[in-house]
């Protein structure tokens, strides 16, 4: 169940990018993650009200919300690096994030066979393939060298997420996910109120909070999978989302896909076949 908890996390958060990226078109990103995080916060509120589970300890509260606010840097810290840099270079180096709670699941005793290891190395591959991009437009040397200090420091805070949601969501899936968006959403609102960002319209606004919903239930799913599997899987697959974005573009946008990324998409699903065949 953890691989499929784990896939099924990736195929929504994949839909709910997709969603959130067309309407980043029509309003600013700040405006789309402060109406998404808010529609996933209303939901797992309610949830958490109508089911009432036992309050789980401080420690793990305050775990899960450090990883909801390390989780919303590395995610601003991302759009910033596609801002001023070249997106078929910052979205590459951020899907690498995945290696860091890999590599402390193994440290600390994932038992793992060696051919999910080498499933997992290919599905990284594969990922770090298919986010690249065709860009027309090179950024400066100097933004450039930035863009990627700050697409590095992105992964690192990616990876972070997934160790820091993982012992919590062993506790508590409720408990876990609610905190995540508590820390998120006033952070997100500040900077919204800070910039000035435009409201969008009716509509739009509906459309924005139900791709929080999606978003929440991606959330919920990784955290299934992380109460009962090794947060090395856990996280390589659930790393896999930017495939399902990059085919509903290719689907429904009818953009064209590099050779890379037909490559890239080969291998993450050859690699995703190790890891449920080991």
């Amino acid at each position: 169940m953890t691989i499929l908890f784990a896939l099924s996390a990736a195929l929504v958060w994949g839909v709910a990018d997709f969603v959130g990226g067309m309407a980043s078109r029509r309003v600013s990103v700040i405006t789309v993650l402060l109406l998404t995080e808010l529609g996933g916060l209303i939901v797992i509120g309610a949830v958490v009200a109508a089911t009432t589970p036992e309050m789980f300890s401080r420690e793990d509260a305050i775990m899960s919300m450090a990883a909801g606010l390390i989780g919303t840097a590395a995610l601003g810290l991302f759009y910033r690096a596609l801002a001023i840099g070249t997106m078929s270079v910052v979205a590459p180096i951020t899907a690498t994030g995945a290696v860091i709670p890999v590599i402390v699941g193994l440290a600390t005793g994932d038992a793992l066979s060696v051919v999910q290891v080498g499933g997992l190395a290919v599905v990284l591959v594969g990922v770090v393939l298919a986010s690249r991009e065709q860009s027309s437009v090179e950024a400066p040397s100097e933004e450039q060298r930035r863009s990627i200090v700050l697409a590095v420091a992105a992964a690192v805070g990616f990876g972070l997420f997934f160790l820091l949601s993982h012992p919590p969501a062993e506790e508590s899936v409720g408990w876990t996910v609610f905190f995540l968006r508590l820390a998120q959403v006033p952070v997100v609102a500040g900077i919204w109120l800070w910039l000035g960002a435009q409201r969008p319209g009716p509509k739009l606004t509906t459309v924005l909070l139900c791709a929080g919903t999606l978003d929440l239930g991606a959330t919920a799913l990784l955290a299934l999978a992380n109460s009962g599997g090794e947060v090395s899987i856990v996280s390589v697959l659930t790393s896999t989302y930017p495939v399902v974005t990059v085919l509903l573009a290719a689907v429904v946008l009818h953009e064209r896909l590099l050779r890379s990324q037909y490559v890239g998409i080969v291998l993450t699903l050859a690699g995703i076949g190790a890891v449920v065949a080991g």
